[in-house]
């Protein structure tokens, strides 16, 4: 018996020896399809795409016209330029399934969709699609395109327990390590994170304006919140370190090439060096550059600093953040004062047993 040859028009498909794969291609604008061959999902993707090169508009009372609708808001339109592009990214995601019927987003629906994101992109891109999608939902809502939401009964992926914590303070012979072998073109960004706490990109993006008179002058991309430090001595000296590179890049931290840097582009050249660390014994395995906020946070909050003073150093509008990002601080100073504790109890019931 003979299988059923399938033929879609307007479609390309190619046999890749490499992988051992077929891969399908839109004919007209040249995109990939991602979804399997054959199945709904792949069919609901291709005609997101037939409809969006074409120009056609999203049928209404589906997944796009709601997306489409929610692009258009003042919801949207007033984020923050990195939530923005953040939100897109889920939003590209869903393009396959913008086809779908508001009234077939069940519950259910929702928690199939969390279970295969997680499989395919894991449990952070996950959870941030029910994030995303939740927003979503209660603009339909508010738009009278839906009744209810039906993410608010869907469980987020837990962390596993015996996940290694994400992004965790490094050490100081980890800093001291790294400070020692860090190329002079990665050196001011990896002070400005280090030192001030500044997050990858904030770093990475930061305007030659931002500094002047040793002040560091800005706001945090993430929130808007202000940030406004004296600069500390490394990072003055990284700065007087830092290679010329052209007036006409309008960044402070510049690469190899004189041009602005990419976070990508910066995470490609700190990893080798990180790698080569690590094989040499000088780091322990999971340093992340979103570690050196924690860092800062933990250093702060062992000094004895309270949660607003970190809040306002780390530009983060509440204390609760400020909490989660030295929290292993508050940890440590608790048990010691427990051990402690307990050891001049042991000693006392010692005492008096003799």
């Amino acid at each position: 018996m003979t299988g059923t040859v399938v033929r879609v028009k307007g479609l390309k498909r190619y046999f890749e020896p490499k992988t051992g794969k077929w891969y399908a291609y839109h004919r007209k604008s040249g995109r990939r399809l991602q979804s399997e061959f054959g199945t709904p999902e792949f069919f609901a993707e291709l005609a997101a795409i037939d409809a969006e090169t074409n120009g056609q508009k999203a049928r209404a009372g589906t997944l796009a016209a709601l997306i489409e609708s929610y692009r258009r808001s003042a919801g949207f339109q007033s984020l923050k330029t990195r939530t923005k592009s953040d939100y897109q990214k889920i939003l590209e995601y869903l393009k396959p399934l913008g086809p779908s019927p508001l009234s077939e987003l069940t519950q259910g629906w929702v928690a199939r969709l969390r279970d295969k994101t997680f499989e395919k992109r894991k449990r952070k891109f996950a959870n941030y699609t029910l994030t995303v999608l939740s927003i979503l939902f209660e603009h339909a809502i508010e738009q009278e395109m839906m009744t209810d939401n039906p993410v608010g009964k869907v469980k987020r992926v837990r962390r596993a327990t015996d996940a290694p914590e994400a992004n965790r303070p490094w050490m100081d012979f980890e800093r001291d390590a790294v400070i020692a072998v860090i190329p002079n073109h990665m050196r001011l960004p990896i002070a400005l994170m280090m030192f001030c706490g500044l997050d990858p990109q904030d770093a990475l993006q930061l305007p030659r304006t931002a500094v002047s008179h040793g002040r560091l002058d800005t706001r945090r991309g993430k929130t808007g919140v202000p940030v406004w430090v004296p600069l500390p001595k490394p990072v003055i000296e990284a700065l007087d370190a830092e290679p010329e590179h052209s007036t006409t890049t309008l960044t402070l931290c510049a690469n190899s090439y004189g041009k602005p840097w990419t976070v990508s582009g910066f995470r490609a050249s700190w990893r080798p060096v990180k790698q080569k660390l690590e094989a040499a014994d000088k780091v322990q395995p999971g340093l992340t550059l979103k570690g050196l906020r924690h860092t800062v946070a933990t250093i702060l909050r062992e000094m004895g600093k309270d949660h607003s003073i970190i809040a306002e150093m780390l530009g983060q509008k509440t204390e609760a953040m400020a909490k989660h990002y030295s929290r292993r601080a508050d940890m440590s100073k608790r048990m010691a004062e427990t051990i402690a504790d307990l050891d001049a109890e042991v000693n006392r019931r010692k005492t008096k047993d003799v």
